[in-house]
């Protein structure tokens, strides 16, 4: 993944707000990245111009052997299709579907093998394989996000972005599921590109980037912390 001089504006004129401004960032195949910065800075931005979600407004970006700059809406959305994980820190379950199907009928749409088969494999291995009948009202916010990153990490995405991943989860459980991300993120060789708040969660990556109003402060590895 490689943004060079990526900017993002909305509106015209006098109106016109620059959210993103000249952003250079390489992240390479399989590294673990944090991007920690205050409300405002344009993390999320980042993260949406980054995953295909956003359009930026210039400079050039390659994500997963695609250039995302040259691409359309629909282009985007096909690019992402199962070359790009997401998972925000709230869930998005499908409230009339259970844990099974929150996770194969994406799997399905995009025309893969198996999807239920596949669906049920990676439910298990974070741990939910007791409850894939289950419904979201009928899970605790820490399954809800396991079945968020079961949804993710099914197609075997080359890139996963988490944003805030655990937000709307006690300190305990919030350690569980990022124990759980880092360690299905090793076993599937992903990259990972982390938004947070969270200094230590930050610490765990391999490279931790900073931002301040739309723009990248600092970028260190672990060697050098």
């Amino acid at each position: 993944m490689n943004a060079r001089n990526v900017t993002l504006s909305l509106g015209s004129g006098e109106a016109r707000v620059d959210i993103l401004k000249g952003i250079n960032l390489e992240v390479r195949k399989g590294e673990t990245v944090a991007l920690l910065g205050p409300s405002g800075s344009g993390k999320s931005s980042l993260m949406a111009v980054l995953a295909g979600l956003e359009r930026a407004s210039g400079g050039t970006l390659e994500t997963g052997g695609q250039d995302f700059g040259t691409l359309n809406e629909d282009g985007l959305a096909k690019a992402r299709r199962g070359r790009i994980g997401i998972i925000l820190q709230a869930f998005h379950l499908l409230p009339t579907m259970t844990a099974l199907e929150n996770v194969a009928v994406p799997l399905e749409l995009a025309g893969l093998e198996d999807p239920f088969g596949r669906a049920a494999a990676e439910l298990e291995r974070v741990g939910l394989a007791g409850r894939t009948g289950h419904y979201p009202v009928q899970l605790s916010g820490g399954e809800q996000q396991r079945v968020a990153i079961a949804r993710a990490l099914a197609p075997r995405p080359e890139i996963l972005f988490a944003d805030e991943p655990t937000g709307n989860l006690d300190a305990k459980t919030g350690a569980q599921i990022m124990d759980l991300l880092f360690a299905r993120q090793a076993a599937t060789g992903a990259t990972l590109f982390i938004i947070t708040h969270d200094a230590g969660l930050a610490a765990r990556c391999a490279r931790v980037v900073e931002m301040q109003d739309g723009a990248i402060l600092s970028a260190t590895s672990a060697a050098s912390r």
